[in-house]
């Protein structure tokens, strides 16, 4: 168990409520919205979603990047007042893999297996999460990949003729935070877990952005991830063995916890501008709503892929509060994202400029950013697998 240093300006603490509402709540979708004027490509359906709950803060991002072909499933994020504990959590259908049709609507919709297997996971999770609340099931990856097992197995499916050592039935990744308020609301108790690479995150006023999972690739790296797209050694699915990866982590309250698809954090410059994405929307928003709403249309400027998070923040009186703790971490990183930025990546390219030392010029800037974050925002990385002997 790792027990991080505290991480807060030592404010009084207000009680969190312990009961509320009975069972765990969700999100669903909003209607997909219609085509726009004739000619013009429709809208990506999306849902951008908040709503305070006492000291609970909750916001959630869904978007399409082609309409109707999306693979992400809709985030999940639940809390159960009495037991005080709940979980977020984030589905991304693995295209490539699944790319075969598995299920069609009565409507005579066509959907691919990704679609059916992030979908499938999601349900598995809120079974599973109903149970734990109940007392019926530990808060174990064991626990958890039974649900999955099972619910994969009984899902729609068809067997393609297509074979492949890549290809996958109902394959998707998982990314979920398991977290359990201590007696005092002084802490937390967190419990990661995943498959694939998808990634969970706590957010902390001082320390900033920590990944709490390791991808599920041979590359490690982060920065490295972002330049090259290495495939998944492992990915939740019904046709062939899988994990589930956990570690056990106490962390002080407030905070934030993340869970994102890559779609958000897999086509920004560094690892350090995911973060500076989330702060900087925080502090333009005035509630959780319109920062999922910015958070929305941020990461439709610049993702070429389905991208979905889950956010919840635990511990903060209001909004307000939430902006003016973050406040001073955001400047810090600013300073330290904007320091060197090559003019490149923030302005119209010069055509004149030659592109070899153009690109030089960023891959340059991105170690020297990277080797400066890094420390911080691995700090609770897991380690890695042990090599089999």
């Amino acid at each position: 168990m790792n027990h991080p240093g505290q991480d807060s300006a030592g404010q009084a603490r207000q009680p969190l409520p312990s009961s509320a509402v009975a069972g765990p709540t969700t999100l669903t979708p909003g209607p997909v919205p219609s085509a726009g004027p004739s000619g013009a490509p429709p809208t990506p359906p999306r849902l951008a979603w908040g709503a305070p709950a006492g000291l609970l803060q909750l916001a959630s991002v869904w978007t399409e990047r082609v309409p109707g072909h999306g693979e992400d499933a809709e985030p999940f994020l639940a809390h159960h007042w009495e037991s005080r504990q709940g979980m977020l959590a984030v589905f991304d259908g693995s295209g490539g893999a699944g790319a075969a049709p598995a299920w069609q609507a009565p409507d005579g919709t066509s959907r691919t297996g990704a679609w059916v297997g992030a979908r499938t996971a999601r349900l598995a999770t809120e079974c599973w999460l109903h149970d734990v609340t109940r007392g019926r099931q530990d808060v174990e990856p064991q626990s958890l990949h039974a649900y999955l097992k099972y619910f994969l197995d009984t899902a729609p499916q068809r067997q393609s003729k297509i074979g492949g050592t890549m290809r996958r039935q109902l394959p998707t990744t998982l990314a979920g935070l398991h977290y359990q308020i201590a007696p005092g609301d002084a802490e937390i108790e967190l419990r990661p877990l995943w498959a694939g690479d998808s990634r969970a995150y706590a957010l902390l006023p001082e320390s900033g952005l920590h990944v709490l999972t390791r991808d599920h690739t041979r590359e490690s790296d982060a920065l490295e991830l972002l330049r090259s797209d290495p495939p998944m050694t492992n990915l939740a699915c019904a046709d062939r063995d899988f994990g589930i990866d956990t570690q056990h982590l106490i962390m002080p309250l407030p905070c934030v916890l993340v869970a994102a698809t890559d779609g958000f954090f897999g086509y920004v410059h560094t690892p350090a501008d995911f973060e500076h994405l989330l702060l900087r929307t925080m502090q333009q928003a005035g509630t959780a709503a319109e920062w999922a709403h910015l958070l929305r249309r941020e990461v439709e400027s610049y993702t070429a892929d389905d991208a979905s998070l889950a956010l919840l923040t635990l511990g903060y009186p209001d909004f307000g509060d939430l902006r003016s703790r973050f406040a001073p971490r955001l400047k810090r990183l600013t300073d330290q994202v904007s320091w060197g930025r090559p003019s490149a990546l923030t302005i119209a390219p010069d055509p004149t400029a030659d592109p070899r030392e153009t690109a030089a010029r960023i891959k340059a800037w991105q170690d020297q950013s990277w080797q400066a974050y890094r420390h911080g925002y691995e700090s609770y990385l897991p380690p890695p697998p042990e090599e089999p002997v």
